[in-house]
């Protein structure tokens, strides 16, 4: 049964909602905590969002660019707000669809289940999950999980990204300008410490599963995955 995750103030909206994805088969979920919606995030791990723009302390799309950092589930806005630069706004900072309030609950369903068939089924662009294994050890980039054995842990966009570079590139080293390159290509400038503190983060995720020593530094040259296992 595939999820969905609310994230509207409206409590009468959000019932509303709730009551119609319940009645077409879905598991469906009400943000309840607004100043901790990636929490709640973390917590249902939804297939899908339905994301409204007012929201108390942070606008949607401030949620969605925190979303986005970690997941590239569909998110479909639902806003009262029906000027153009609200919609391109919220196609910007990462929505795929955007639905305007009032609306009919036989649209948003439609468009629900379009946005699933293009990111899970039969439209997705990759009919099988993708896996990079290196010894046991396998990453799900599409799922952001690293699992070994009988153990698994949740990753940021990034570390996903740094571990697939480092796992491609397994046994040879993966350069440091490369990870740069592939991790922050949009920005002209980048602290020569930022790809350390996310390096930093990976050796932990790694130790969560039980592999400490798994992440190489090679001075001068960038870092290399080490089967310590």
């Amino acid at each position: 049964m595939q999820k969905v995750f609310i994230i509207e103030d409206d409590p009468k909206i959000a019932e509303h909602l709730q009551s119609h994805l319940v009645k077409y088969g879905y598991e469906a979920a009400a943000a309840e905590q607004f100043d901790n919606v990636m929490g709640e995030f973390h917590m249902h791990k939804p297939d899908l969002v339905l994301l409204d723009i007012n929201l108390p302390s942070f606008d949607g799309y401030y949620w969605c660019r925190q979303i986005r950092k970690e997941s590239i589930c569909p998110v479909i806005f639902i806003s009262a707000r029906v000027g153009e630069m609200d919609q391109v706004m919220a196609l910007e900072n990462g929505g795929d669809d955007f639905i305007t309030k009032p609306f009919h609950p036989e649209i948003v369903m439609a468009k629900i289940r379009s946005q699933l068939r293009r990111a899970y089924g039969e439209y997705a662009t990759q009919a099988q999950e993708r896996v990079l294994e290196a010894e046991g050890l396998k990453l799900f980039p599409e799922r952001l999980e690293l699992c070994f054995r009988d153990k698994t842990v949740p990753l940021s966009k990034k570390e996903a990204d740094i571990i697939e570079n480092l796992l491609e590139r397994y046994p040879r080293v993966a350069g440091r300008e490369d990870l740069l390159e592939k991790l922050w290509d949009e920005q002209v400038y980048v602290d020569e410490n930022t790809l350390n503190v996310n390096m930093a983060r990976v050796r932990k995720k790694f130790e969560a599963i039980g592999l400490s020593g798994a992440v190489e530094t090679v001075r001068g040259a960038g870092y290399r995955l080490i089967v310590t296992w």
